[in-house]
């Protein structure tokens, strides 16, 4: 008897088998593009400030109507990240340092593919007297966005051969099936300092924090 309870023993006062942690799960990331309007209080003071809605690329916020070119074509992609999106909601904001452009918008595709900016590290954007060579610049650090960002400088040949210039640059985070972007337009000619792409670049981030809030 003494034997029998001697080969129980050790299985009675072992420790039990440890339970595999419980899963956790996931709760996606809800986005309301009508959040945008939220981003009005991080514009700069003094502003004129309207709304945008509808499809809106950043190619037209350049200032290149429908029908623009890009060489070569796949880099089109690049300003024109959702096309046909109705739900596009935007704000604008003029002034002395510039025109900003923020923009919101449902992108199911997602971001272009590495091949594809891998090829548009610069490329030309054309429409009708007005062209453009655009060159891919780092794009801010946003968390759970891929981002990309370029710089240009659009010319249009008005009458008599004169131009006229107009410095851009646009940054783009594509995130949770959405697209935010900020565009900010500056004259080179003007008396007045212009913002800087930092600022823009930060506003990028305050815009999608927005949007996922």
């Amino acid at each position: 008897m003494a034997v029998a309870v001697a080969a129980v023993a050790p299985a009675a006062c072992g420790s039990p088998p440890e339970r595999p942690p419980p899963a956790v799960q996931s709760v996606p990331t809800v986005v309301n593009q009508a959040n945008i309007v939220r981003v009005r209080s991080a514009l700069p003071d003094g502003y004129e400030v309207g709304d945008l809605q509808g499809p809106v690329s950043a190619a037209a916020l350049w200032g290149f109507g429908s029908g623009w070119t890009a060489t070569p074509p796949q880099c089109a992609v690049l300003a024109d990240p959702a096309p046909t999106d109705p739900t596009t909601r935007g704000l604008s904001a003029s002034g002395p340092g510039g025109t900003l452009f923020v923009v919101a918008a449902t992108a199911p595709a997602g971001a272009p593919t590495p091949e594809v900016v891998d090829q548009c590290g610069s490329w030309a954007m054309r429409f009708g007297h007005t062209t453009a060579e655009v060159a891919r610049t780092e794009g801010p650090a946003i968390e759970g966005a891929q981002t990309i960002a370029w710089q240009a400088q659009a010319r249009t040949v008005v009458e008599a051969g004169s131009e006229t210039t107009a410095d851009a640059w646009t940054a783009i985070a594509y995130f949770d099936r959405h697209v935010a972007l900020v565009t900010l337009v500056t004259d080179p000619g003007s008396s007045d300092p212009p913002l800087e792409s930092g600022f823009a670049a930060g506003l990028l981030g305050t815009t999608v924090a927005t949007l996922r809030s």
